[in-house]
């Protein structure tokens, strides 16, 4: 199987990408924001690859980095997502985007992505909702790959607000309540508060939502 790629793009439109390795062309489909990400890059480039292997296909799709590949597979384990939602849902959330609103339970959020309808965003929450505490505690790279081996580098790091909610997150477990419960009412005070939501009012908020729990 083929796991990461390094050479350069030689070539690409919406849906991936053409990646010469050493003067082999290899088609590697990719969400767009990949595609865009890649172009940019100098070379040599490092494409983090999953092969989807069928009866009459042998597919790659390539990732940034490989806490996208790692989320790929999560996505994947769930009954509904098929390849290219996972990359749609990749497309339109970033991990720790992707982490809060199944944390949070945010469906809507989810339904962003193209493919992903109310029925399979339930779905996404129930199903990854028990894993959402070990991820946020250890990394998703960590916590969705078994623990084993260290994490790689995550790609670019979260703006401010991810910041926030993190140092929220903390403050909450440093009081005693489980991280799961943390994450959740830090999650859904996020979404009432806006993006622009200081980190005292976050907690204040959260620590509202967990007594009436």
């Amino acid at each position: 199987m083929i796991g990461r790629l390094v050479g350069q793009v030689a070539d690409w439109d919406a849906d991936g990408v053409l990646f010469d390795v050493g003067g082999v062309g290899y088609e590697v489909a990719c969400a767009p924001p990949t595609v865009e990400a890649l172009r940019a890059m100098p070379a040599p480039v490092t494409l983090w690859v999953v092969t989807e292997v069928r009866e009459d296909a042998f597919d790659l799709y390539g990732f940034r980095n490989r806490e996208e590949k790692v989320w790929y597979g999560v996505l994947r384990g769930v009954q509904g997502v098929g390849p290219r939602v996972a990359l749609a849902l990749l497309a339109t959330l970033r991990p720790e985007a992707l982490l809060l609103a199944l944390g949070s339970g945010d469906r809507a959020a989810l339904t962003r992505a193209s493919g992903v309808g109310p029925k399979l965003a339930a779905r996404l929450v129930t199903e990854l909702k028990d894993k959402v505490g070990a991820m946020a505690l250890a990394g998703p790279v960590a916590a969705a790959a078994g623990g084993a081996g260290p994490a790689a580098p995550a790609g670019p790091p979260p703006d401010a607000g991810d910041g926030v909610v993190a140092d929220a997150v903390s403050a909450l477990t440093n009081l005693g309540y489980g991280r799961s419960d943390a994450f959740r009412a830090v999650g859904a005070e996020r979404q009432a508060q806006g993006e622009e939501a200081s980190l005292n009012a976050l907690i204040r908020g959260s620590l509202k939502r967990l007594s009436t729990q």
